[in-house]
Parts: C-alpha cells; sequence; structure tokens
C-alpha cells in the first residue's frame, strides 16, 4: 500500500483520486500521508470512511443517497452538523406542505361544485401546483442499525490474561523483549504502533496461535471466552457459500429470523441471502465477515483491524455495540475517530517494548510527547485550513450578484423543463 501510494506521488500529478488510501497504514504513516497532502497545491477527490482524515482534508463533503449528490461545505464534522440541520429544515418544510396539501383538500372537498366552481377550481390548480412542480421531498432519514455483541449468562473472572516475560520474534527480527501486560475484565484496550512492530503478532500469542520464544501468555480459567476477529477474516470466507449459510453455519443459539435481521442491519437484503460469496464486493464480505463474527457468544472480543473495509454506518453500529459489551474488548486500530469512542487504556508497541497508557486515546496523547505534539500540529493545520475555506466564501458584492443570476436563471430553465413535462402529460 506505502509503494503504490509513493508511485502515485512521485508522478507529479495534476489531480489526485484516492479510493480509501489509508487502509493498511499505521497511525505514523496517516498522519505523515496527511501533512504531505496538505501542502501538495492539487485538487483531490477522496473517497474514504476514515472520518480522522476526511476532517484533516476535506473542505467539501459529496454524499451520495437514495440516487441523489448533495454537497456540504466543510469537513467531516462540519458534514455532520449541516446534515443534521439540513434533514430537519427539509422535514419541517415537507410537513408544511402537507399540511397545505391536506387543507386544499379539504377546501375541494367542501366546496365541490355549483356557485363556488371556480373557488374549487383555484384549489385545484394549487393542489397541481404545491404535488408536481413545488413539490418538498421528504428527506430520506437512514434507520439507525443496532447490533449487540451475544454474550454468556455467566461473565468472566477478574483476571483476563497475564502476560509474562514474554520474548517473540522471527529470526533476527525480534517483536517483544520481556514484556509484561495484565488484562482485567471490563477493560478496552486499543494495541497501537507502527507496522510491522508486532500487534497482530500480540493478539495471536494471546490466542494461542503462536507460541512465545521464551515466557508465557495464561488466559483466565474463569469463563473467558475468546472470539477473534482477524484481520483477513474477508478473505477467508468460503467463496462457494451463500450469505446466509455462511453465518447460519457459526450462530449459536441464534433462530434463523434472527439472522435474517442481523443480516438486514448490515444491509444485505432479502434478495442477497442466497447470493454466493464469490459474487460480493469487497465491502460486502468485509460486513459479511462482521456479522458472521457477531454471532458467537464470548466474554473476550479479540480485534484485528476490525474497521477496515467498513462504511461510516457500519463502523458506527460496531461503535456502540462495543461501547455496550460487558466484557473485556483488545483491538489493534489505526483508526484514531473508533479508538476515541471505545477504549479505556492504550497499549503502544515499540521497538521490542510495551508502553502501558492507563487511560483513553486523549490521556495517550496527553502522556506521550511526540503523539501530543503531533495531534498539535494537526489541529493547527487543521484550523489554518479551515480558516482559508472561510475566507474563500467571503464573497465580494459583485460576485454575490452573479451567484444570486445564475440561480435565477437555473430555477427559470427548470422551471420552464417542469411546464413542458405537465404539458406533454396532459396531450397524452
Amino acid at each position: 500500500m506505502r509503494m503504490s501510494l509513493g508511485k502515485i506521488l512521485l508522478q507529479d500529478p495534476d489531480l489526485l483520486l484516492l479510493d480509501e488510501p489509508t487502509n493498511h497504514l499505521d497511525l505514523d504513516t496517516i498522519e505523515w500521508f496527511e501533512k504531505y497532502l496538505n501542502l501538495l497545491d492539487v485538487p483531490m477527490v477522496i473517497i474514504s470512511h476514515d472520518r480522522a482524515f476526511l476532517d484533516q482534508l476535506c473542505t467539501k463533503i459529496v454524499e451520495t443517497e437514495m440516487g441523489v449528490s448533495r454537497t456540504f461545505d466543510g469537513n467531516y464534522s462540519d458534514y455532520v452538523i449541516s446534515k443534521a440541520s439540513w434533514i430537519e429544515a427539509q422535514f419541517s418544510a415537507w410537513e408544511k406542505q402537507q399540511k397545505e396539501i391536506e387543507q386544499t383538500r379539504d377546501i375541494i372537498n367542501r366546496v365541490g361544485s355549483g356557485v363556488s366552481a371556480g373557488r374549487a377550481s383555484t384549489a385545484e390548480k394549487k393542489l397541481e401546483k404545491l404535488q408536481d412542480e413545488e413539490q418538498v421531498e421528504k428527506p430520506f432519514i437512514r434507520k439507525q442499525m443496532k447490533i449487540r455483541f451475544p454474550e454468556p449468562e455467566r461473565r468472566s473472572g477478574m483476571m483476563v490474561a497475564t502476560v509474562n516475560n514474554l520474548q517473540f520474534g522471527y529470526g533476527d527480527n525480534v517483536l517483544f523483549r520481556n514484556a509484561n501486560l495484565t488484562i482485567q475484565r471490563g477493560e478496552k484496550i486499543a494495541i497501537i504502533g507502527p507496522n510491522g512492530c508486532g500487534k497482530s503478532t500480540l493478539l495471536k500469542l494471546i490466542m494461542g496461535l503462536e507460541k512465545p520464544t521464551a515466557g508465557e501468555i495464561i488466559l483466565g480459567e474463569h469463563n473467558v471466552i475468546p472470539n477473534y476477529f482477524e484481520q483477513n477474516q474477508a478473505e477467508a470466507l468460503d467463496l462457494n457459500k451463500t450469505v446466509l449459510k455462511t453465518v447460519e453455519e457459526v450462530a449459536e443459539d441464534k433462530k434463523l429470523d434472527d439472522i435474517k435481521g442481523l443480516l438486514g442491519r448490515c444491509n444485505f437484503k432479502s434478495d442477497m441471502l442466497d447470493r454466493k460469496v464469490s459474487l460480493l464486493s469487497g465491502g460486502e464480505k468485509a460486513r459479511l465477515a462482521f456479522c458472521k463474527f457477531m454471532v458467537k457468544k464470548s466474554t473476550l472480543l479479540v480485534l484485528d483491524e476490525p474497521t477496515n473495509h467498513l462504511d461510516i454506518p457500519t463502523k458506527e453500529m460496531l461503535e456502540e455495540a462495543i461501547q455496550e459489551y460487558q466484557g473485556t474488548v483488545i483491538t489493534v486500530s489505526h483508526d484514531r475517530y473508533f479508538i476515541r469512542q471505545i477504549v479505556n487504556r492504550v497499549i503502544e508497541v515499540k521497538g521490542g517494548y510495551i508502553q502501558d497508557y492507563v487511560g483513553d486515546y486523549n490521556y495517550y496523547l496527553e502522556k506521550n510527547l511526540d503523539a501530543r505534539q503531533r495531534e498539535l500540529d494537526r489541529e493547527a493545520e487543521l484550523e489554518e485550513k479551515n480558516s482559508k475555506v472561510k475566507a474563500k466564501s467571503k464573497m465580494t458584492k459583485a460576485e454575490k450578484e452573479a451567484r444570486k443570476k445564475q440561480k435565477m436563471l437555473a430555477f427559470q430553465q427548470s422551471k420552464a423543463k417542469s411546464k413542458g413535462l405537465k404539458n406533454a402529460k396532459r396531450w397524452k
């Protein structure tokens, strides 16, 4: 991934089109990449589900929903606020128009024919106009999806895992030197560090998939039931199985309707349930692997880059599920927004050693001087970019007048087109 990015950036492009560029990059590289892109005076179109990345770089957000695209000025955080305001205003306008339509229909029904036929005719013309030329579309409000990790009736013991004097490496590449760690029930831990430092390996060691060179890792004896989400879990799916069969086979005490409901909440429509995995897109495979992971009971979640290839609504759904989960969570992630939402402890792996920060991601930034300085630099860059965007938005009086004329012309053209279509319907 880093090689591909380097190859593109060295071409000195006039336009950058970036499709999920932060997937598989570590935090240090993402932050360097943001800084590099901010220095480029090149237009960019970015598709990304990394909300912190969008906040740092974007000056406009184009949302496509239900076949319609809308543009919002500002970064992702600005978009969330603007979209909520737009929905509120649009819904209010729609409700107002619906009331007006109802009142107009009532006039038509009451007046009828006879002496007041002229009034009825006027009301009918008004109703036609309201339902055709001036119709306000009801805003689409995405249904808030909810999922829950199934948990056994009995909780785990207080001691979930213990790492004692761990040593491990591949040949001359030593990943851990006498590492020690204690994980207790209810902790939600993020393991961070540069690519290749041993984060995913540490998860495999905890799961017993790798054996230490020296030292030991002990899982708690009292009802510690792990559920492991591998980084490349989507790639491990059986391509010949259907969507429904993939989840049904691993579901524990789940009724068929519950499984279908979970798949539905993850945007698998009923006509997709019998589709083979081989016909799914990368994002659909990632969501399917996520559903497969979701149906297992556990008291310990072990997650390796769970947000890769997930869209923002699914990420938000996962964040809420982890927040409500009563068990223990250990996750490797480079998604800063995701980490901020869920963790209460940060473990940094670097140079063969483990540094423990017993607090959330903001606490880690406060205590880690290098990380804090990088964050301050990012915030300063973001503030400078926002001020430039605001300055650009200040148009002169002449520019405002020209824009007003353009809008009026567009409105008249749209109206003429609408009238032509209406007349065409009448003649038909």
